[in-house]
């Protein structure tokens, strides 16, 4: 989990709150299950989390890590209760852009897990930095667009937000730009994306970080940034209210 923390707007560590609270929590327990057989009770992880706030500076933001306590390359032990890390750092708004981004056949392992056997990510933006480019794109073995090295991807064709359809992680920013999108009756459809369906499309990326940095070219290929595209997005995640942690 990596979240923002906020009050009425501002971080804060007086009365923090994160928005789409609910999604990162969800997204741990399910996680925890599927690496362990075992996740962590919402009221402990809250607790952890508001201590850690706590003891933080006014501005921070947050990363929530769970490790099976008998460690890594031995066998589970369901009795066992799981680690739970809390970091705090400085808040950030990340990088504005826009992105040019290099398209690198790759697959994540367990691509629906935000886990920290990640060290492909690292390689590819490296290599993709040494080649000019801003970051990357990971394109399947059928050739789809998926996701960037932390990043998921949203496209536009003037009109509907189109959301790529392959293996990957829906992260948490993705699901609620997705369901405020729904609430204000914005279209909304997942296809299948290769570069060669690029044409007439603009495209953003999206993490904790920002709802929309907006990219310029995937590979070869030269897109057109769409303010208005870029809008809707951040409108629509600053329509979800922070939950009190």
């Amino acid at each position: 989990m990596a979240a923002r923390l906020w009050r009425n707007g501002r971080p804060s560590n007086s009365d923090g709150a994160v928005r789409g609270l609910d999604l990162h929590l969800a997204r741990l327990q399910r996680a925890s299950h599927d690496l362990f057989g075992r996740a962590v009770d919402d009221g402990l992880l809250r607790d952890r989390m508001r201590q850690a706030v706590a003891a933080g500076p006014r501005s921070l933001s947050m990363v929530v890590t769970i490790r099976p306590a008998e460690g890594e390359f031995v066998p589970a032990d369901d009795d066992r209760p799981l680690d739970v890390t809390v970091r705090t750092d400085a808040p950030s708004d990340g990088p504005r852009g826009p992105f040019l981004l290099d398209a690198v056949e790759h697959e994540r392992f367990l691509p629906h897990i935000k886990h920290v056997g990640e060290g492909a990510k690292t390689h590819h933006l490296r290599r993709a930095r040494q080649r000019g480019f801003d970051d990357a794109v990971f394109l399947d073995r059928a050739g789809r667009i998926s996701e960037g090295t932390i990043w998921n991807l949203a496209f536009s064709d003037g009109d509907t937000v189109i959301w790529p359809r392959a293996d990957l992680l829906v992260g948490t920013t993705m699901q609620i730009v997705r369901r405020q999108l729904h609430l204000a009756g914005v279209p909304q459809d997942e296809r299948e994306v290769r570069p060669s369906d690029l044409g007439g499309l603009s495209a953003v990326v999206m993490n904790s970080w920002t709802p929309a940095v907006p990219i310029t070219g995937i590979g070869h290929r030269e897109l057109a940034p769409d303010p208005r595209f870029v809008r809707r997005l951040r409108n629509a995640f600053d329509a979800d209210a922070a939950e009190p942690l």
